[in-house]
């Protein structure tokens, strides 16, 4: 895999890092050989040995969604794919420079993000593995109570497991073995089961699994309550501007609620609807079960025989895919076919659907769009918005949302808008002055299709003619 130099020219990674096949430098371009820290001869060596330690795992059936925290240039989770499973990763932007741009770059998914004071932004119980390799201290010590363990038990699915591939499990110098014991502490109070702990010895590694509870007996039954289970009134699905809590929701013991069951396996979950949405209304005014389906359904006719053919878009050239309003996932749902993967967005003033997403065997996080996306700027091939606009320019300025699409759109990329046709109308005035191309405008009964190409165009600088002392 290699990426042009001059998008992400940054070389420090090579240099630190390059002896672990993490990135090259080769004349005009960065190449990824698929190593890492932890897996030097490669990340599909190291994926195997993971479900080799633990075959429940089942990358692709069992397991399809997984969190990769701190994940470098992410080549754990780009040979995921081949698996038939995505993986979200992040990582902060740091003395290693532009890692989450080398990922994305590479066409693999990560956003900018960091474990600090606030929630990560993904509701509760819907990775059904969390990954982290080379996490020590700052991530597992008891500091603040264990908050950031806390928070990855927070976001993991009851009966999921959460991979620690670091040092202090399989090396035995004093501050590795301490890191450990403090570990077994927390995880045990955590009610985490160890499943194994095992050494790759192509690699000369070694990774601890556990598993995170499926039932309340081991909360009930620890002699002190520590540390402490969450309050009945916390949200474990609000995430967005939340601070860390140090606390532990409880699981669901009834089988009507989310997390009380594994979800159906893949591909069957992704169309298969949710068990627990037999009660609830769905966001169309039908009940959800059915509301989902005709979405389904409805995305399916759009995407065959709208966006594929009719829009002049090279479907081979795309990879990496945002659609800003995102509600089921539909439209997701209906490229499952195509090597592309999209990042779905429920924003904040939308129904909260971002679980119902997960449950179905895709991804995506939160998001207010009146602020800045986590993402570094021309790092997504189409942009996608339903029906967003109109709604979001009542509480911001749409020039301003539309300049954050400019943004985060890569030259040669497309935005597909559908809105009413005011809307359509400013931002097709809005795209003509940036010097995109129209390639597409339909209307029929106020509402509107539009879709704009982005172009290589920027202003010509001109010379100052004179100045004032």
């Amino acid at each position: 895999v290699q990426i042009w130099y001059y998008n992400v020219p940054h070389t420090k990674l090579a240099e630190v890092k390059g002896h672990q096949n993490w990135v090259k430098v080769t004349g005009e371009y960065l190449t990824f050989p698929g190593g890492g820290t932890q897996f030097v001869n490669g990340a599909l060596h190291y994926i195997d040995f993971i479900q080799e330690s633990v075959p429940e795992i089942a990358w692709g059936k069992r397991t399809r969604v997984v969190l990769d925290v701190g994940c470098g240039v992410a080549s754990f989770g780009g040979y995921l794919f081949e698996r038939n499973v995505l993986a979200m990763s992040f990582a902060p932007k740091d003395e290693h420079e532009a890692q989450v741009q080398f990922a994305l770059e590479r066409g693999i998914p990560a956003i900018l993000n960091v474990m600090g004071t606030k929630r990560l932004p993904f509701p509760g119980s819907v990775f059904d593995l969390v990954h982290c390799a080379r996490c020590r201290r700052h991530i597992l010590r008891h500091i603040l109570g264990g908050k950031l363990l806390l928070e990855l038990n927070r976001v993991l699915r009851p009966g999921g497991y959460f991979v620690w591939s670091a040092t202090p499990v399989y090396r035995k110098g004093p501050e590795d073995v301490g890191i450990w014991q403090e570990m077994s502490r927390l995880t045990k109070s955590m009610c985490w089961e160890l499943v194994v702990v095992k050494k790759d010895k192509l690699n000369n590694v070694g990774a601890a699994i556990y598993r995170k509870p499926t039932s309340n007996d081991c909360y009930n039954k620890r002699s002190r309550n520590a540390p402490p289970l969450c309050e009945e009134s916390d949200d474990p699905n609000a995430a967005w501007d939340v601070p860390l809590q140090a606390c532990m929701h409880k699981v669901p013991v009834d089988s009507t609620k989310r997390g009380s069951l594994w979800p159906a396996q893949w591909p069957e979950r992704l169309e298969k609807p949710p068990y627990w949405l037999n009660s609830q209304v769905g966001v169309y005014g039908k009940a959800a079960q059915s509301d989902l389906t005709a979405d389904y359904s409805h995305w399916k006719k759009v995407v065959s025989q709208s966006y594929l053919s009719g829009m002049g878009i090279d479907w081979s050239s795309v990879r990496n895919v945002i659609d800003m309003k995102a509600v089921y996932g539909g439209f997701a749902a209906a490229l499952k076919d195509l090597k592309v993967w999209v990042m779905n967005v429920v924003p904040i003033d939308s129904p909260d659907t971002l679980p119902i997403i997960y449950e179905r065997g895709l991804f995506g996080m939160y998001h207010d769009w009146c602020e800045s996306f986590n993402t570094y700027p021309r790092t997504y091939d189409v942009v996608h918005a339903d029906h967003l606009f109109s709604s979001i320019k009542k509480r911001c300025k749409l020039v301003a949302v539309i300049a954050e699409v400019d943004r985060i759109l890569r030259p040669e990329g497309k935005l597909i808008l559908r809105d009413n046709l005011e809307t359509i109308s400013e931002v097709e005035s809005m795209a003509k002055s940036l010097q995109w191309e129209i390639r597409m405008i339909y209307s029929k009964d106020n509402e509107g299709l539009l879709c704009v190409h982005k172009t290589f165009w920027r202003p010509t600088e001109e010379p100052i003619k004179f100045a004032i002392v």
